[in-house]
């Protein structure tokens, strides 16, 4: 069930350009392609950085087909968050026409379900998609926590083979990476170095977006013991990780982008675009590690 993939490194969970009403196709295709020139593994659209619950499903496809004719090959996995099974599947069986690497799932928010209903709801969609989930553990957006247990229960299914981790448990966290079903990716971009070290796959760090090639070092390092090194990154690049998501996420990250000319700096309501001290300080954290000269 499903086919074979290397979850390790650094994945891009990509912002969504917005142009006036619409999704900016051509500023997101090339962000991607600038992206996919450098060491990441691949690319994430249509998770929370992307604002996708703020798509429309024609308007998330658009997205993925244009992250597709722009990745360079680099694998994708897409997004999928929802409530209503039956709206997923289908939302899935159009998804997965395309040439996607896996699909990133949340459980349902705002109903806060029991874990047993929970597992059910992951092991139904693991059972009609042909591709690998991920499951995406970040209680503070969905209201539903994951337990240890509920997640090792998932690791069971075959088709079931990676978590982005942005749960905040550090023994939840070491007891996955130990069990070792399930490839751990940090999803809190601050805890790339911790995550790493203990023997998780890689991250799926917005952060990236900015210095892709010092984050996929971060990770590589990491994982490989060269922990000098790993430090070094570590110690500089957390502090931009904290001050990009000092304000809610994409917020400041799409400022910066727009400062940089890739975007503009749009987003849909409910959210709001950063404070210039947000914008201010994240500038200042960019600079600083930028002068950080890799081997």
């Amino acid at each position: 069930m499903g086919q074979f993939v290397d979850f390790s490194g650094l994945w891009i969970p990509l912002v969504t350009p917005f142009q006036g009403e619409g999704v900016d196709v051509s500023a997101l295709s090339r962000l991607v392609d600038h992206l996919a020139r450098s060491p990441i593994t691949g690319f994430v659209p249509c998770g929370s950085t992307g604002e996708a619950e703020s798509l429309s499903h024609e308007e998330q496809l658009a997205v993925l087909d244009t992250v597709l004719a722009s990745c360079r090959d680099k694998p994708v996995v897409m997004g999928l968050a929802g409530v209503r099974l039956q709206d997923l599947l289908r939302q899935m069986n159009e998804i997965v026409r395309r040439p996607v690497a896996g699909l990133l799932i949340s459980p349902p928010q705002y109903l806060r379900p029991a874990q047993a209903g929970i597992v059910a709801h992951f092991r139904a969609l693991a059972d009609a998609s042909p591709v690998p989930v991920v499951v995406y553990d970040i209680p503070a957006r969905t209201g539903a926590m994951l337990s240890l247990e509920t997640l090792l229960t998932l690791a069971e299914h075959p088709n079931i083979r990676a978590l982005k981790d942005c749960g905040g448990d550090e023994e939840k966290t070491r007891a996955l990476i130990a069990d070792g079903r399930l490839a751990v990716l940090a999803g809190d971009d601050a805890r790339i170095f911790n995550t790493a070290c203990l023997g998780g796959a890689g991250a799926i760090a917005a952060a990236g977006h900015l210095l892709p090639g010092h984050f996929a070092r971060l990770v590589s390092s990491a994982r490989a013991g060269r922990l000098e090194e790993a430090r070094q990154l570590h110690h500089m690049l957390t502090p931009l990780a904290h001050a990009l998501f000092a304000e809610p996420n994409p917020s400041v990250f799409k400022a910066v982008l727009a400062r940089q000319g890739w975007m503009s700096d749009t987003l849909r309501l409910p959210h709001s675009p950063a404070s210039v001290e947000a914008v201010q300080r994240t500038w200042a954290a960019l600079e600083r590690a930028e002068r950080v000269r890799l081997p």
